[in-house]
């Protein structure tokens, strides 16, 4: 028999998932295709999103699970990554190609825009860094490069509200989305005029705002004929992916979450907002929680892709074997801490022994008898010490003192990884086991939506789940030492090779 279901459309840079998810948070049913940025028409080197070919993946992936999980769809949600968007008329119809935030078009106005606004006060205003693919960023290009784009434009709608248009047939933009353009006000969660107005564009620019599960629409007839969604399914906003993770993570209100992937964000969920010398200078951004009232303070590290590189360079051997990965740990895992001496700094550890130097990633203490097992170990060590440096971040920025750190993603799944963030942060580390985050939290509030649950507490209740704790070991000591002595404070070269 047929359950009743929440379905979930997950557009990632690389990852095109539709997910049947129960109330209980089961995944019944999932379909994926692959995606990525294509070059644009008439340019070498620009690249942007191919929406109607995501579309069709996203119609294909529906088929495939409704086939297999039933037509007793309760509402649909989207989620996607954030910064990226399009302008649109009236009818849905793009008047520009959705700009990648792997595209390099905007790399000169992070350079210029200081010229108007400097960056310490971009981020007082939005809680953002000035990065290239910063929403703002692509205006100001658009304004310059193709300003009969934004002139014809209704509306500039970003990823999930161009999927939802077509869904629904309405218009919208969720908070989540839109605390990452760097043109929202964080603290009061609207617009800000003033950057708004460095494209020559005001707030009506953007389309209504919708809360975190509340219902934009009804799956319309043409969208059921693409998807196989039944006429007058209700849609329900997500957003921004990283927020519905955060959420789908379960983490209580005295944890820091961490969604640890190809790059790793450190984040808290928390009931206030304050601007902070300390969030800036280390690069934290700010962003609107999925529950108003709340907010995102965070930190983006280099993750698994240092680990994707360390494979590639020193287990190029075992590119064929299906438990690479596993062999990769269990081989870290036979050297003892410290890695005998080797030190693995990743290129976006805020601060270490080398940054004076202005280097990028290092690795230190190589010898004749090192081998790859050691490069392995240091490199997870490596990262757990940048994530040791995040927290302390997050902590002195926002008074904040999380008592564990939830791990959700990909990298939750490796124990030795797992380990050593217990050592090196010396707390518990919990993995849950609903491995689906971001999916599950854009359902929590589904849930809500819909009536199925009064509220996101009820919601998170129904949720039947397991939980598995790391709790740090006596190494932890091992770890202060060396994150005191050749981690936090920068060191001269001549130092470390003295120790």
């Amino acid at each position: 028999m047929a359950k009743e279901y929440f379905l979930v459309l997950d557009c990632g840079a690389t990852s095109i998932r539709a997910v049947a998810i129960s109330p209980q948070g089961e995944i019944l049913a999932m379909a994926a295709f692959q995606n990525a940025p294509k070059r644009q028409e008439g340019s070498a080197h620009y690249l942007v999103w191919d929406l109607e070919e995501i579309w069709g993946k996203l119609c294909q992936a529906t088929h495939k699970v409704i086939a297999s999980a039933g037509r007793e769809i309760r509402a649909v949600s989207v989620t996607t990554f954030g910064a990226d968007g399009a302008p649109v008329r009236a009818d849905g119809s793009l008047t520009y190609p959705v700009i990648s935030w792997q595209c390099s078009r905007t790399e000169q106005w992070a350079r210029r825009i200081v010229e108007f606004v400097n960056a310490r006060e971009i981020f007082r205003i939005t809680g953002y860094q000035v990065i290239p693919f910063n929403t703002l960023l692509k205006l100001l290009w658009l304004r310059e490069n193709a300003p009969e784009a934004l002139d014809e434009a209704r509306y500039f709608l970003m990823m999930p509200g161009l999927f939802n248009f077509k869904l629904t047939g309405e218009m919208t933009m969720d908070y989540p989305s839109a605390s990452t353009t760097m043109v929202m006000d964080i603290r009061n969660r609207r617009w800000s005029e003033r950057l708004l107005s460095l494209a020559g564009l005001t707030p009506d620019i953007f389309p209504r705002m919708v809360k975190s599960g509340e219902i934009i629409g009804t799956v319309t007839k043409k969208a059921s004929e693409e998807t196989g969604i039944p006429v007058g399914t209700p849609v329900t906003s997500a957003g921004h992916d990283t927020q519905f993770a955060l959420v789908g993570s379960l983490a209580k209100d005295d944890e820091l979450i961490l969604s640890s992937g190809t790059w790793e964000i450190a984040a808290l969920r928390i009931p206030y907002y304050r601007d902070s010398e300390i969030a800036f200078t280390t690069g934290m951004l700010v962003e609107l929680d999925a529950e108003e009232g709340f907010w995102n303070p965070q930190m983006l590290m280099i993750a698994g892709g240092v680990v994707e590189w360390v494979r590639r360079h020193f287990f190029a051997d075992l590119k064929d074997a299906s438990d690479i990965y596993e062999r990769i740990v269990e081989e870290a895992a036979s050297v003892d801490p410290g890695a005998d001496g080797v030190l693995f700094i990743p290129a976006f550890m805020p601060s270490g022994p080398l940054k004076p130097y202005g280097t990028k990633g290092t690795i230190l203490g190589l010898g004749l008898t090192t081998g790859r097992a050691h490069v392995a170990r240091a490199a997870f060590e490596g990262l757990a010490f940048q994530l040791r440096q995040a927290v302390e971040a997050l902590s002195e920025a926002f008074a904040f003192r999380p008592q564990r750190v939830v791990v959700v993603g990909g990298g939750s799944r490796n124990v030795l990884w797992n380990r050593l963030r217990a050592d090196v942060l010396n707390l518990p580390v919990v993995v849950t086991s609903c491995e689906e985050a971001t999916v599950l939290g854009a359902a929590l509030f589904a849930m809500v939506g819909t009536g199925y649950a009064k509220d996101l507490k009820e919601a998170k209740r129904n949720i039947i789940h397991t939980t598995r704790v790391f709790e740090p070991s006596p190494e932890r000591a091992i770890y202060d030492e060396l994150y005191e002595h050749y981690v936090k404070v920068p060191l001269c070269l001549e130092a470390y090779y003295r120790a």
